[in-house]
């Protein structure tokens, strides 16, 4: 069942059910994709109707950010829990290497998804990442040649939000891949590029903390962030979801 919050409409799965679904997904003909909103994506998405039309067009939508946990509380329609979207993609790379699956990694800066395909196939015996692209492309045309040349299953997408749904939404049919995920920056992090927050900052949902500890200059964002909670608030006392 889908749930919406302030507009943006989320999957009421556990991180279990979740990895099903995408794995699911990728038996399945046909393009599909994944979004990851967190609270600053429902933000941004008040303000931009096609970054909205993306998020709500999307085949599974899980909750990546502790703020729309919260949020779906304050409404009154909790969901089952945080999803973070690296986390579903590190599942659904363990399973497609248990079966010799394909793998195209898109995004960051050069040289990144390059690191980052070697660290996975390290990390996953099996799978085969088959190919991967820097987000710094000015036409979309040739990228798509090269991920069809390249016949993955799966599709990571880390051009950051909303350009990477977008891009999914648009180009993912003529990729050929059954599956993308736009997952922001986490190819730095496959990379070894980024650190992620340790994990008891992670059961704490505290990664946007930690995050905001090493790199202080995103202060301007984070301070945003409350207004979910508040939106959800006035939702609330109105009976209202938007």
């Amino acid at each position: 069942m889908r749930i919406d919050i302030l507009g943006v409409g989320f999957d009421n799965l556990t991180p279990e059910q979740m990895a099903d679904m995408g794995m699911a997904l990728l038996s399945t003909e046909g393009f599909h994709y994944a979004v990851t909103p967190n609270p600053e994506f429902i933000l941004a998405a008040k303000k931009q109707p096609e970054f909205l039309a993306a998020l709500n067009g999307a085949d599974l939508s899980m909750p990546d950010g502790i703020g729309v946990v919260y949020a779906a509380r304050i409404l009154g329609r909790p969901l089952k829990g945080r999803v973070p979207g690296i986390d579903f993609a590190s599942t659904l790379l363990a399973r497609l290497a248990q079966q010799e699956g394909r793998v195209f990694l898109l995004g960051s800066k050069p040289g990144v998804a390059e690191q980052a395909a070697e660290k996975l196939r390290q990390a996953y015996p099996g799978l085969v990442v088959c190919g991967n692209h820097d987000g710094y492309f000015q036409e979309d045309a040739p990228v798509i040649e090269e991920i069809q040349s390249a016949q993955p299953e799966l599709l990571l997408v880390g051009l950051g939000a909303p350009k990477q749904e977008l891009w999914m939404r648009k180009n993912g049919p003529a990729t050929g891949a059954r599956l993308a995920i736009g997952l922001g920056g986490a190819l730095d992090v496959f990379a070894g590029v980024t650190e992620r927050a340790p994990v008891f900052w992670q059961k704490l949902g505290l990664e946007w903390l930690y995050r905001l500890f090493r790199e202080p200059w995103r202060i301007k964002r984070m301070i945003k962030l409350p207004l979910v909670l508040w939106y959800a608030f006035i939702a609330r006392l109105r009976g209202g979801g938007r």
